[in-house]
C-alpha cells in the first residue's frame, strides 16, 4: 500500500475546503480510486468527493472508476457505503428497468445506445449488489463467474466480499435486522430495504479566507 499511503495524504489536503469541489482535481482523485482498486485499501469520503465532482460536471463523468467506486463500496457490506455511493449516480446512468432483473444476458442491450452500452457494467455492478442486500449469495457468485471481466483491476474482492458474508452468520444476522429494521418476508430470505432511510447525513463545513473565495469568484 505504498502509493495509497503517499497519496492518501495529498487526497486529503485536497479534499479540505474550496478545491474538494474543483473539477481540475478530478484526475488526481480518479487515479486515487485506481490505485484503491490495485492495492485493496479503500477510502470513502475521496470516492464520495468523486462522485461529487461527476454529478456538478456531467461530461466528465467516467464509467471505469464509477465502477470501481461501487464495487469497492461493496466490499464493505452491510455498512451503507453501496447506498450512498448510488444515491450519488445521476439516475441516467443506473436505470435498468427494475429489482432482481438481471442486466447481464447479451439479448438485454442488443438495441441500446452507445452510451448505455457503454454503462452497462455499472448496471451490473448494481444488481450484484441487489443480489448481495437481498442475501441471494448464490446467484450473485454464479453471476459474478460468468462476468469476471468486471473485477479487472480490483485486487481481492472476492475475499472482501467472502468476508462480509461471514458476517451474516445467523446470529449476527438477527442483530443487524433489529438494528436496521429488515424484513423476512419468507423463510430464508432476508430483505434489506430503505437503506436509504438509514443513512446519516454529514455536514461539511468549510471555513473559506476572504482573499481565497475572492480569488474564486474572480475568476
Amino acid at each position: 500500500m505504498a502509493l495509497f499511503e503517499q497519496m492518501r495524504a495529498n487526497v486529503g489536503k485536497l479534499l479540505r475546503g474550496i478545491d474538494r469541489y474543483n473539477p481540475e482535481n478530478l484526475a488526481t482523485l480518479e487515479r486515487y480510486v485506481e490505485t484503491q482498486a490495485k492495492e485493496n485499501a479503500y477510502d470513502l469520503e475521496a470516492n464520495l468527493a468523486v462522485l461529487k465532482l461527476y454529478q456538478f460536471n456531467p461530461a466528465f463523468f467516467q464509467t471505469g472508476v464509477t465502477a470501481q467506486i461501487l464495487l469497492k463500496a461493496l466490499t464493505n457490506l452491510p455498512h451503507t457505503d453501496f447506498t450512498l455511493c448510488k444515491c450519488m449516480i445521476d439516475q441516467a446512468h443506473v436505470s435498468w428497468g427494475g429489482h432482481l432483473r438481471s442486466p447481464f444476458f447479451p439479448k438485454l442491450s442488443l438495441d441500446l445506445p452507445k452510451t448505455q452500452q457503454e454503462e452497462r457494467p455499472i448496471r451490473q455492478i448494481l444488481y450484484l449488489g441487489e443480489l448481495l442486500e437481498t442475501c441471494h449469495f448464490q446467484s450473485f457468485w454464479q453471476a459474478l463467474d460468468e462476468n469476471m471481466e468486471l473485477l479487472e483491476g480490483i485486487t481481492g474482492f472476492e475475499d472482501s466480499v467472502r468476508k462480509c458474508e461471514g458476517v451474516w452468520g445467523e446470529s449476527q444476522l438477527r442483530v443487524w435486522m433489529s438494528k436496521y429494521g429488515w424484513t423476512e418476508p419468507e423463510p430464508g430470505r432476508i430483505l434489506i430495504s430503505n437503506q436509504e432511510e438509514n443513512i446519516k447525513p454529514k455536514n461539511i463545513v468549510e471555513k473559506i479566507d476572504f482573499d481565497s473565495g475572492f480569488g474564486v469568484l474572480g475568476g
